[in-house]
Parts: structure tokens; sequence; C-alpha cells
């Protein structure tokens, strides 16, 4: 997990060009890149690079130590938060300067309280993202474009929209098995097929699968990610 507020981490992203966290970086021109490769319109990839602009500039204008830990990523309007912060009245500071961006659709807060990580620490999980994203490229079932990965004390976090389940389930068993990854939580969307013929059900497939968003809400209504 990189700390998108500090510049050192930010120039760390030129070493390792496969990190989901990379892609976040590139701002709103490369967001416009990527549509034509992303099943995502031009439209929803502005809106998504504009909302983590804004969240990040938020929190570093609140307060750039208690937030240095804190990472951002977007799709399709859902904030995913990660990280470390000291104290549960700033993890929930976060969360409310998440919602705050006026095109935030919904916020998953995966912030944990904990001391910082460390320079080693951060640089380990980018190297775990680059893994992950390099099996995906690599995968011939799995759209990788369509997919940002992002790491946290070895527990790898997707977003994006999966094809399918199948698909889905492909990209988080390619996630498990790069060394290093503890677990694999899924806050990714299945895209509805335009024709209406019910997708063929795979035996011994997770119940945690939907056919909307692969993610559910406890009882404090707080978005719970799916995990394998």
């Amino acid at each position: 997990m990189k700390s998108p507020l500090t510049a050192l981490a930010l120039s760390m992203t030129l070493l390792l060009p496969l990190g989901g966290c990379v892609v976040a970086a590139v701002g709103t021109a490369g967001a416009v890149g990527l549509t034509a490769a992303q099943d995502k319109t031009m439209g929803q990839a502005l809106d998504d690079a504009n909302v983590s602009n804004q969240i990040k500039a938020k929190l570093l204008t609140e307060n750039s130590e208690k937030f240095a830990e804190v990472d951002v990523e977007v799709s399709n309007g859902l904030v995913l938060l990660s990280g470390r912060v000291n104290n549960p009245e700033d993890r929930v500071r976060a969360e409310g300067i998440a919602w705050s961006a006026a095109l935030t659709q919904d916020v998953a807060n995966e912030i944990k309280i904990e001391p910082p990580g460390g320079f080693i620490a951060n640089i380990s999980d980018e190297v775990i993202t680059g893994r992950v994203r390099a099996r995906l490229i690599g995968s011939k079932t799995v759209k990788s474009l369509n997919f940002n990965v992002e790491t946290y004390d070895g527990i790898v976090y997707l977003m994006g929209t999966a094809r399918s389940a199948r698909e889905l389930k492909k990209a988080a068993e390619e996630a498990s098995i790069v060394a290093g990854v503890k677990q694999v939580v899924s806050y990714v969307r299945i895209h509805q097929p335009a024709v209406h013929e019910p997708e063929p059900v795979l035996q011994g497939e997770p119940t945690s699968y939907q056919n909307g968003s692969d993610t559910s809400y406890g009882s404090d209504a707080e978005l719970i990610g799916a995990n394998y």
C-alpha cells in the first residue's frame, strides 16, 4: 500500500509500473487514455478520476500527517479506503471526507487502526500489487484493465467490473496464489449481460457471488467485501 500523500511514495510508482495504484496516480488524462480498453465509458473514467483526486486533496488539506498512509481507489463511484490511521476518530473522519465528494456512490472503509507501518511495509505491499497485476495481465480469461488492485498488509483488494462470475473467480484465484498474499477481498461488480440468458452456475462457486456488486453490508451498515 503506497502513501499517496507523500512525494517519496509517489516516486516509487516509477519503479513499479504494473502496480494497481499507478492507474490512480496518472490522473484524469490517463483515465481517458484507458477508457477505450476498459469496459467503461469515458464519462465514468473521468468521474472516477475526479472523485479520487478530490478525496486525496481533501485528506491532504485536512491533515497530511494523520492520513499519510491512507490510500484511495475509485471504481464506478465506489470509493475504497485502505491503509492505517492512529485512532478510530481518524478512520471515521476519512470516510466522511470520502462521502463529501459529489459523485461518490458508496464507500468501502478498509482502514485499520494501527501505528505507522513504515517504508518497508509499504514497499512490500506495492510489490504484491505489481505481481497480482502481472498475473491478471498474463491470464487468458481475465480482462485485466477492468480490475483495480490495491494491497494493504498482504490483503489484496480487487475493484472494477467483471464480465461474469467465472471471470471474477479466476481473477481472485490468480491474486490468491501470489507470494505474500494473505487474503483476497472483492469489491468487484459483475457486468449485466445484454442478452437475457441466465449465466450457468459454477459447481462449488462461493455463495458470496452476486449478480450486482460482490459486496454486502454489516450490522452497522458498513460495506463489506467478499473474502476468498
